[in-house]
């Protein structure tokens, strides 16, 4: 009953931490514009996000435009759409072999080893997933925490933390919870086969040799 409460957490999890990958990858907040200058009245927004830009007007008019050339985008910018993309593809294919390790959970009697296969796949995958996520995402809120506060930055260039960052790193928490759990339950299936099982690998050992005895005998006959 624990390890079936395990599995459907992890899967809750891994969901959520899919949807949120797709949604910080799509999103355009991850720079946002800052005001350090005391202006009580800010007319404009400007959100910074890997795909676009977006300028806010007083939240009731919103411009977006797409970058123009992908060549001339920055190289971090180029390794963080790939390592995100890579990681939607990722956290699809992790949810999708969790759905069916938990789908056939009720087999393992029959199969342990091979139904435990999906549950170790999909952790595995969950863990890089989190992983994927996280370098994007903290290397972005690093770059933008040092240029906050680095003098030599002028104000009009500085940028805050976005929405899309805290998205990314709740996804990331939950994609490693997810995959935390699913390799904890494949230890304890494999774990529990051996023991429930122990004398299949001795039965298989000891099978050749018993078969070879009557032969020599046959032969020492003849």
């Amino acid at each position: 009953m624990a390890c079936c409460v395990l599995q459907i957490t992890g899967l809750i999890f891994g969901g959520i931490g899919m949807v949120g990958t797709l949604a910080a990858t799509v999103m355009p907040q991850w720079r946002v514009s800052a005001y350090l200058d005391g202006n009580i009245v800010v007319f404009e927004t400007i959100w910074e996000g890997l795909w676009m830009d977006c300028i806010s007007q007083l939240g009731l008019r919103l411009q977006c435009k797409f970058y123009d050339s992908f060549l001339a985008l920055p190289p971090p910018l180029e390794a963080f759409r790939a390592l995100m993309c890579i990681a939607v593809v990722l956290s699809v294919l992790s949810f999708l072999m969790a759905i069916v390790g938990v789908k056939y959970t009720q087999r393992t009697k029959e199969d342990p080893q091979g139904i435990s296969i999906f549950i170790l796949a999909a952790g595995v995958a969950f863990l890089l997933t989190g992983a994927l996520v996280l370098i994007p995402v903290s290397w972005t809120g690093g770059s933008i925490i040092r240029d906050f506060y680095d003098p030599e930055v002028p104000v009009p260039l500085k940028r805050e933390l976005g929405a899309a960052l805290y998205v990314g790193w709740v996804s990331t928490a939950l994609l490693i919870a997810a995959g935390a759990m699913y390799c904890h339950f494949w230890c304890w299936a494999d774990t529990s086969a051996k023991s429930r099982y122990p004398s299949l690998s001795r039965h298989s050992l000891r099978k050749p040799g018993a078969a070879r005895g009557p032969s020599l005998g046959v032969h020492a006959y003849v």
